[in-house]
């Protein structure tokens, strides 16, 4: 979630919508400047007793933080309390429940994404030795109850802490329960724009199968494979979802910016702090008609906010965040963005992909979307048996589309071999939850404790 690191008090006051439109043209860049912006979670716990560890306490969220400046990173505060940090490798910052989250900073290929990734987690688990914390790769905490969980000194976190029960059953797991991985990726124009979400939308229950590692709620089996993307089905109907407009003849940003200007609003950032505007319509803050804020009208920063509390399964702001994917192990990391990138960013993938998708009927796609959670690479493809029956053609697509970019490191290979953790759970037929059940009912004899020693980076 994004990290507020500076005012928003020099923003230009947003005079007409077609301000919101053309801030989505701003993204454009021609191909040549198209980068990979890589964001992965992971849960962070006490090694001594398994905690989740609180902002404040000895050996904390705020200690690690701390910590992690010996590396070069710089403090960002709010209200006085260290939140976040940024640098060089773009900036850490904390899901609500003390969730430890790399925004990786714009890259121009795999081989910089794969070893920023190394370069965090070395620093964290160096941090974490001092410290006596771990760091577990799954897509859901696998033994927390919600009540268990810490909740970090964040603003904008109290105010959607509040509103989630309004508006769904398992907002609350989303937001305390829950680890990602997800790949901000650059368009060239509207249409551009247009052709790689149709993609990333149609696919994303592919990924959300190859990647489903949550198959644990509070010690059991909860009887899915990624329960992370199932807690999305009943987060909050108003910003999450397959968003089939997208689909639908002339979609483009000023489809988009509608769209958003119908997600209610959360808060609004005025002179450091957070103001509760949760349920409240942006439409009526563009006429100054907004309760909390009466007669003044919002910024491109408060925009920007905006775009930010909407969380379908592919966002569009700049650039376009796939958002499918469990959190998971350091090779998963690296894989998510090899699988987008080279389906995404060579025309002739592109193309490939968008033909083997492009039959699909709204209901389809929805159907395909509520079954990957559950069923994995078992969940039914129309028209083409299953997830399974189409894996292996898509990550030759995305294989070709890496081999097409050429982008080499200095040993002279490309970037297809990113994918060779995913091609593994095809040959195998096995997600990585699937792996993990073996594991818990078979070696570990139920005793889920275990995870930590074969899960943890």
């Amino acid at each position: 979630m994004t990290t507020k690191t500076v005012s928003d008090s020099n923003s230009p006051v947003i005079e007409s919508r077609d301000q919101l439109i053309a801030s989505f043209a701003r993204g454009e860049k021609p191909k040549d400047r198209w980068r990979i912006g890589t964001e992965h979670e992971k849960f962070v716990y006490n090694r001594a007793d398994h905690h989740a560890p609180s902002w404040d306490e000895p050996a904390g969220i705020r200690a690690l933080l701390t910590e992690l400046q010996q590396h070069g990173w710089q403090p960002v505060e709010e209200g006085g309390n260290l939140i976040a940090l940024t640098g060089a490798d773009g900036s850490v910052s904390l899901e609500p429940a003390g969730q430890f989250e790399l925004s990786g900073a714009p890259l121009d290929n795999l081989h910089q994404t794969c070893a920023e990734t190394g370069r965090h987690l070395d620093q964290v688990k160096a941090a974490g030795e001092k410290l006596g914390i771990g760091f577990l790769g799954l897509g859901m905490w696998p033994d927390k109850a919600r009540d268990e969980l810490p909740i970090m000194p964040k603003g904008r976190y109290g105010i959607m802490l509040r509103h989630m029960p309004r508006v769904g059953t398992m907002g609350l797991d989303m937001m305390l329960r829950t680890c990602t991985i997800q790949v901000n990726l650059d368009y060239a124009t509207e249409a551009d724009m247009a052709q790689k979400f149709r993609v990333g939308l149609a696919l994303q229950p592919l990924a959300t199968a190859l990647f489903a590692n949550s198959p644990f709620t509070e010690g059991k089996p909860n009887g899915y494979l990624s329960y992370r993307s199932h807690i999305w089905s009943d987060t909050d109907p108003a910003r999450t979802g397959m968003l089939p407009f997208v689909f639908e003849d002339g979609f483009g940003y000023e489809r988009y910016a509608d769209y958003m200007l119908d997600v209610p609003m959360y808060f609004v950032y005025r002179e450091g702090r957070y103001i509760d505007a949760a349920g409240l319509s942006f439409r009526d803050f563009l006429k100054g008609e907004l309760s909390v804020l009466p007669g003044e009208r919002p910024t491109l920063d408060d925009w920007n906010d905006h775009l930010s509390t909407a969380f379908p399964e592919v966002r569009l702001k700049t650039f376009l965040e796939m958002r499918g994917a469990d959190g998971g192990p350091w090779n998963k990391i690296c894989a998510l963005p090899a699988f987008w990138v080279g389906l995404l960013y060579d025309q002739g993938a592109l193309d490939a992909a968008w033909n083997l998708v492009k039959h699909w009927t709204i209901e389809e796609r929805q159907a395909l979307r509520d079954a990957a959670p559950k069923l994995g690479l078992d969940a039914p493809v129309p028209g083409r048996g299953t997830l399974r029956d189409i894996a292996g053609e898509v990550l030759d697509i995305a294989n070709a589309g890496l081999a097409s970019r050429a982008r080499l490191n200095s040993s002279g290979d490309n970037e297809t071999g990113f994918l060779d953790p995913l091609r593994e759970i095809v040959r195998l037929g096995k997600t990585p939850a699937e792996q993990l059940l073996d594991r818990y009912n078979g070696a570990w004899a139920g005793d889920l404790s275990k995870v930590y020693a074969e899960q943890s980076f």
